[in-house]
């Protein structure tokens, strides 16, 4: 297939809309289900590269959730504990503990499942049966994956009525070094950032602590690799393997750093007690559960806990997670590593992570205030290595 006619561009009037090789060469994908749109085509091929260069720098099968070209997160395939399972809605599936895939896509998915919602898939490895029970009962966009076992595909093909959006890219592939785009009728160039990202990175320690753990080194390595393929401004926060809060997209270093943060925070407090024990209605959905739950941790729009309101999503009315219990759990969290796309200019940066955990960072350095960040990472204890690349992303 060298050419794709897609039904419209980015929004409806922006018609004709297509895909193809500037060297009219076949396309490296085949579409075994659905017909993806623009940003489907856009989400599919930049989470893809980011499973595929996570995949090759530790070694592990990997899976993303991406909305809107930036991750929501993304995840390598380890073992999930039993709270964390229960706090991603994968208590129920059998035999995910012998799929490293499914254990990605768990993560991955249950790590902001508001922002998660509607969103694309893509997986580093051959989809198996496991992920793809998974992936069928989540609201999705489509997934692109090397390959499918011949099960698996089957049952994402009963998805939305047999019309979900199923990819599969050749693993081979390789793109041309240079790569263009146009912008007001104007046509860009530039050579493809294809900046290896590894262990090596992170051996520019300039703290006065220098233990870097291997653990907190590959969570280095997904949120950077993360970063790699997230819209800038960016700041990601990662733990046990798997990106915990990504900020994107924001003019301000710091408001990409209060937004990860805060992200972060609702990922660790999902797994507090009151919030895996909330007394949800039997009829509530997997969906309306994790609006509900984002509010009973934050607070939003509506108070869930209060009379006339706790009646619509539960059987009693919850106690609700007080400032002081909020406090005293992320203050237990530590050993969350943080990784920047770009130079913090300012030490307000370093004074946030320290609220969510942060023990590790990873940024490119350069700022005429360096030395104030250092400090202020000595002041905590901190670990952090200066890259020397930036990781910018549009």
């Amino acid at each position: 297939m060298k050419e794709l006619e897609l039904k419209y561009g980015c929004n409806p009037n922006q018609k004709p809309a297509k895909i193809s090789m500037a060297d009219g060469s076949d396309l490296p994908i085949t579409i075994l289900s659905g017909k993806p749109g623009y940003i489907n085509f856009l989400d599919a091929f930049n989470s893809w590269q980011l499973v595929k260069e996570l995949k090759e720098a530790t070694g592990l099968c990997c899976a993303t959730s991406f909305k809107h070209v930036s991750p929501t997160s993304a995840a390598l395939g380890l073992p999930l504990s039993a709270d964390l399972k229960k706090a991603c809605f994968v208590d129920d599936i059998e035999g995910l503990d012998e799929s490293p895939l499914g254990c990605a896509y768990a993560r991955a998915r249950g790590t902001d499942r508001m922002c998660s919602f509607g969103d694309w898939v893509a997986l580093s490895d051959v989809c198996d049966v496991t992920t793809a029970k998974m992936i069928r009962r989540e609201v999705s966009d489509g997934v692109i994956a090397p390959g499918y076992e011949e099960e698996a595909l089957a049952i994402l093909k009963e998805k939305r009525g047999g019309n979900y959006n199923i990819v599969q890219i050749d693993p081979e592939y390789i793109p041309a070094e240079e790569e263009n785009k146009q912008v007001f009728g104007i046509t860009f160039i530039q050579g493809r950032n294809n900046f290896h990202i590894g262990k090596e990175l992170l051996e520019n320690i300039v703290t006065n602590n220098r233990d870097l753990p291997e653990k907190a080194a590959l969570d280095l390595i997904v949120s950077l690799i993360t970063l790699k393929y997230t819209q800038s401004n960016s700041v990601c926060f990662a733990y046990d393997g798997q990106a915990i809060g990504v900020g994107a997209g924001q003019q301000s270093r710091i408001h990409c750093t209060r937004l990860a943060g805060s992200k972060a925070d609702t990922w660790f407090l999902r797994q507090h007690e009151k919030v895996l024990n909330l007394p949800f209605k039997e009829d509530i959905g997997r969906a309306d559960r994790d609006n509900v739950i984002d509010g009973y941790i934050n607070r939003n729009e509506e108070d869930v806990c209060a009379d006339g309101n706790w009646q619509k999503y539960f059987t009693k009315q919850p106690e609700p997670l007080t400032d002081a219990e909020i406090r005293a759990y992320l203050d237990a969290r530590t050993g969350v590593s943080l990784g920047s796309d770009a130079f913090f200019p300012f030490s307000d940066n370093i004074e946030r992570a320290h609220k969510s955990g942060v023990t590790y960072i990873a940024e490119p350095g350069g700022s005429v205030r360096d030395d104030l960040v250092i400090d202020c990472c000595n002041k905590y204890n901190m670990v952090m290595a200066f890259t020397g690349m930036r990781l910018f992303h549009h």
